[in-house]
């Protein structure tokens, strides 16, 4: 059995929290590489397409809406090359009954945005969260709003950024400076990286069982 598969096996048996991935992404594509990424490191993943722009070409497969398959207590998805497909436009991270329904999976990664309104953490999942931001005045303002945000909440684990790198820093330092400092110092820049990605999807395996944020 080939080691990735392997990883993901042993999470699995090992009952850990399921772990929910909020993406703040310009790019639908960005998302889509953050979960072929997981699957590499072993991961199974549902990928929910929140924001109705990644699967809206597929075909349909169920008359029923995404509020219709929560309450019926089965998700209708497409098969995907790093796991499942969602497609449940204004779907949120705390939609009843999407945390017992998503437990097969190791991790639920949402194509969420692009404003902090939309971010909400699911019923006893490990949260991550990574946001894009790009060299515009309004991105990087977004990107703080959402930080802000997040400052205050409990049990988000992982807080990732990718885009423009001195955008990225910028962020960085407008947080060590306003924000908790134990708070800005967990944030983690993967702007900086060649494969930002993977990267990413190490940052997260290895945070799994240390809460950087309050």
């Amino acid at each position: 059995m080939p080691a990735d598969q392997a990883a993901g096996l042993r999470r699995r048996s090992a009952r850990q929290p399921l772990r929910c991935i909020q993406c703040f992404f310009d790019s639908a594509q960005s998302t889509s590489r953050l979960a072929l990424a997981l699957h590499q490191r072993g991961w199974t993943a549902l990928l929910v397409d929140a924001r109705g722009r990644l699967l809206a070409d597929a075909p349909a497969r169920s008359l029923f809406g995404w509020r219709q398959q929560l309450e019926r207590g089965q998700l209708h998805t497409l098969p995907l090359p790093h796991g499942d497909g969602w497609h449940a436009p204004g779907a949120r991270a705390d939609a009843p009954a999407l945390a017992g329904i998503a437990r097969g999976y190791d991790a639920v990664v949402f194509d969420a945005g692009p404003n902090r309104d939309d971010l909400a953490l699911m019923p006893g999942a490990v949260h991550a969260v990574v946001v894009e931001v790009n060299a515009a005045h309004e991105s990087m303002l977004r990107a703080y709003a959402l930080l802000k945000t997040l400052s205050r909440a409990d049990g988000v684990r992982s807080i990732g950024l990718l885009g423009a790198a001195a955008a990225c820093d910028r962020v960085c330092a407008a947080c060590g400076h306003f924000l908790d400092r134990r708070f800005a110092h967990a944030i983690y820049s993967a702007a900086h990286e060649d494969g930002l990605f993977a990267a990413l999807a190490v940052r997260m395996a290895n945070e799994e069982a240390s809460p950087t944020a309050r």
